[in-house]
């Protein structure tokens, strides 16, 4: 980068750090997380730090102020300013196993959170496809709970349309729903994962999850899945997911709400979720859990300074009641 363009990016970097320190609340004035609830928040904060030590500041600052338990994080670019901003977060540890196309880590408060593994699935080529980004589990305990959480960043991207042609090779059954497992089973060495149908390989994912995951524990599926809720059914990737009883998009609400409080403004589109098991059903269905979009962007800083300054993505926060 030249001295000019450098002196440019950094002019508009102090104008708009300015402009949000005058025009907006004090992020302080943030809070979401109590003493007696779970909270757990997903948030792609893009390329991290997108704008070095001036982004580390904020998302320090909004970490502090928003108190929660738990944040799984994708897109950390950078390990050294990672661990830079745990430094500013004593009440805080975190774990990030690699910045390797954009790592996913973990933030967590170490009084109230005690953790037994944490690992990656799904790491193997022929599921490269379905997850560009390895699932990153955290088993942990909670007020006496135990409950895994499973971080994921989905394959972004794509005409909208789901190349269904790639299911009929794997069976002869005419259902574009054909599980993944089928799938696996009939092609040989995994082959059948190998495609730039960005729509499939999401679908895939959805899939493998919904076979993964043992729905009698409580667990937690979420992040950056780079895909709506509310497409139609022909379309919709995590179409079998919500057809199942087992599981609970505690988002829906966000999904099927404004495109004010969405959770990618850029596009606008709602793309950042939270899977909940039956289990957990019971508890965020109690009167002191909620689940919301955070609008940083409206309430505190306009969305051009956020997005050149944060994240072109908001948080999504979880809380359940125990």
């Amino acid at each position: 980068m030249g001295i000019l363009a450098k002196i440019g990016k950094w002019a508009i970097i102090t104008i708009l750090y300015f402009n949000s320190i005058l025009n907006a609340q004090d992020l302080d004035d943030l809070n979401f997380g109590t003493d007696e609830t779970f909270e757990v928040m997903t948030w792609n904060i893009e390329w991290f730090p997108k704008n070095d030590q001036i982004t580390v500041d904020y998302v320090t600052q909004i970490i502090q102020a928003l108190d929660i338990d738990l944040l799984a994080i994708q897109e950390v670019d950078d390990i050294d300013m990672f661990d830079q901003m745990l430094n500013g977060l004593p009440e805080y540890t975190g774990y990030l196993e690699s910045a390797w196309f954009a790592g996913l880590a973990y933030i967590y408060k170490t009084d109230v959170i005690e953790i037994n593994d944490i690992y990656e699935i799904y790491t193997t080529s022929p599921y490269w496809s379905a997850f560009p980004r390895s699932p990153m589990v955290m088993d942990l305990n909670f007020m006496g709970e135990n409950i895994k959480i499973i971080n994921n960043h989905f394959k972004c991207c794509g005409d909208g349309l789901i190349q269904t042609e790639l299911l009929y090779e794997c069976n002869e059954d005419e259902n574009r729903y054909l599980t993944a497992l089928n799938c696996t089973e009939n092609c040989s060495g995994g082959d059948c994962f190998s495609t730039y149908d960005e729509e499939y390989r999401r679908l895939l994912a959805s899939q493998f999850f919904q076979q993964y995951t043992n729905t009698d524990m409580n667990v937690i599926i979420l992040g950056d899945l780079n895909d709506e809720l509310t497409d139609v059914d022909s379309t919709n990737v995590f179409l079998d997911l919500l057809e199942d009883d087992s599981f609970l998009f505690a988002d829906m609400s966000i999904a099927e709400g404004h495109s004010d409080y969405w959770s990618y403004p850029s596009y606008p589109s709602h793309i950042d979720h939270i899977l909940l098991t039956a289990p957990l059903e019971s508890s965020f269905n109690q009167a002191h859990s909620s689940i919301q979009v955070l609008p940083v962007d409206l309430d505190f800083m306009n969305w051009d300074q956020y997005d050149f300054l944060v994240s072109d993505h908001r948080p999504v926060l979880l809380r359940l009641a125990y």
